[in-house]
């Protein structure tokens, strides 16, 4: 089965077009490896690109991505567990600065949570994932008459908090944020106007970035 062309169209888009102007900073990070200063926990949407929103060049950003950018409490329990590993990782080895989780309108993964959506599989592999985003559901009470669209938001930007307590019980984590050594962030990014939001601290409420 041949490679997907648009793969390859876009490979040699970037070859033509991207490459030259990155090529040195391609050889400096062969070179010297990576040392980003940002860790950004996004969804797997396709839609909801990182290094898109930011406009971030090669290396800039240490980026894990799964269904609605959740991450689990710590348990270590021996258990092959990929964001926990990518965690370690950027925060231990990489000593990243700052830890952003960006969430998003319209995500797929909470819509599924809040409508019980029917297993996709045996193994319902999204909906024991979505199981982390309960504390999200009670910090914000039942949906009750409320439009379906408006509870769906209220549940992404609560999940966004959940996620940003489980940062917090990684020993290494919460130790290093004690020390001023690593700042934890959260973004929401509206898909239909490119609009991001940022949580601000003080006001406990995410609030839009200006133009």
């Amino acid at each position: 089965m041949q490679f997907p062309q648009r793969l390859i169209d876009g490979y040699h888009a970037f070859r033509a077009n991207r490459l030259p102007a990155e090529q040195q900073r391609f050889r400096e990070l062969a070179d010297h490896g990576q040392s980003p200063e940002t860790m950004v926990i996004g969804c797997c949407d396709s839609r909801v690109s990182p290094e898109v929103i930011f406009d971030a060049s090669p290396g800039e950003l240490f980026v894990v991505r799964n269904v609605a950018n959740l991450v689990p409490p710590y348990t270590p329990d021996g258990a092959q567990r990929s964001v926990s590993a990518a965690l370690e990782f950027a925060v231990q080895a990489l000593r990243v600065k700052n830890i952003v989780v960006l969430g998003h309108a319209r995500c797929g993964g909470i819509k599924a949570y809040a409508e019980q959506t029917e297993p996709l599989s045996p193994g319902d592999f999204i909906g024991r994932w979505m199981e982390l985003v309960k504390p999200a559901a009670a910090r914000i009470g039942p949906k009750g008459d409320a439009p379906l669209e408006d509870y769906l938001t209220k549940l992404e930007q609560a999940s966004l908090h959940t996620t940003l307590d489980n940062l917090m019980t990684f020993p290494w984590v919460s130790e290093f944020v004690r020390r001023g050594r690593l700042h934890l962030h959260a973004a929401y990014f509206d898909v239909a106007n490119g609009q991001l939001s940022v949580l601000d601290r003080e006001r406990g409420c995410l609030a839009p970035l200006g133009s």
